[in-house]
């Protein structure tokens, strides 16, 4: 194959991240514009404090299918090029992130774009290089999203959870050592994105979720 296409593959991958599901689902279902609701951000998270579990349940399934399918994108025409399949999922990462279909101007007069934290299409990208990762990777992310209640620590956790498995195949010699360097690529790629989230954790303000989020409310009422 012609290395010429290569950057198109990338590119097809990046529109592919791009497309907010979060908004378009949280626009059919309550009518709502989720930029607008809590953080402004397209995710699955911020789906359901738009529109309930339905949108944040579906715009998560599609933003996780964005990254395997950029990674099957990349195997169907560039076979035998592993660097390119690790580099089309972080392309459709940053365009989930970085959308271009969202780009707009803000009130500095310069140009933003807008988009998700990008764990969901990160997980979707593990599971386009290696399929069973799903068995493990969205267990252990399910496990920390209910026993420490922050979608952002989950997010964070969904990249280091694929690196430690890559790590872990590729030091027994199943899978190329070049994965790994995905986990830690979409790592730097998530910890940049959730920076004011992790500002928030250390600062004690980070919003809680789940059953600790009902438990904190609960406590406070002196139930």
């Amino acid at each position: 194959m012609e290395t010429s296409f290569f950057p198109g593959i990338l590119l097809i991958s990046y529109c592919i991240g791009s497309i907010p599901f979060g908004l378009i689902f949280v626009r059919l279902i309550s009518g709502k514009d989720i930029r607008k609701v809590e953080s402004g951000r397209t995710g699955g998270t911020n789906a359901v404090r738009a529109a309930g579990y339905g949108a944040g349940l579906a715009t998560a399934v599609m933003d996780v299918l964005k990254g395997a399918f950029s990674v099957w994108l990349a195997r169907w025409l560039a076979p035998g090029y592993t660097w390119l399949q690790v580099l089309a999922p972080m392309a459709a990462i940053l365009g989930h992130n970085y959308s271009v279909f969202l780009l707009e101007r803000g009130e500095d007069g310069r140009l933003h774009f807008r988009g998700g934290a990008g764990g969901a299409t990160c997980i979707g990208g593990a599971i386009g290089l290696w399929p069973p990762s799903i068995l493990i990777i969205v267990p252990l992310a399910g496990a920390i999203w209910y026993g420490v209640g922050y979608a952002s620590v989950t997010t964070i956790s969904a990249a280091l959870i694929a690196g430690i498995i890559f790590a872990i195949r590729a030091a027994q010699g199943y899978s190329p050592w070049l994965y790994v360097f995905y986990g830690v690529l979409a790592e730097v790629v998530l910890v940049w994105a959730l920076r004011p989230n992790i500002q928030r954790l250390i600062q004690g303000k980070e919003r809680l979720i789940g059953w600790r989020a009902r438990h904190k409310k609960t406590a406070s009422r002196g139930i």
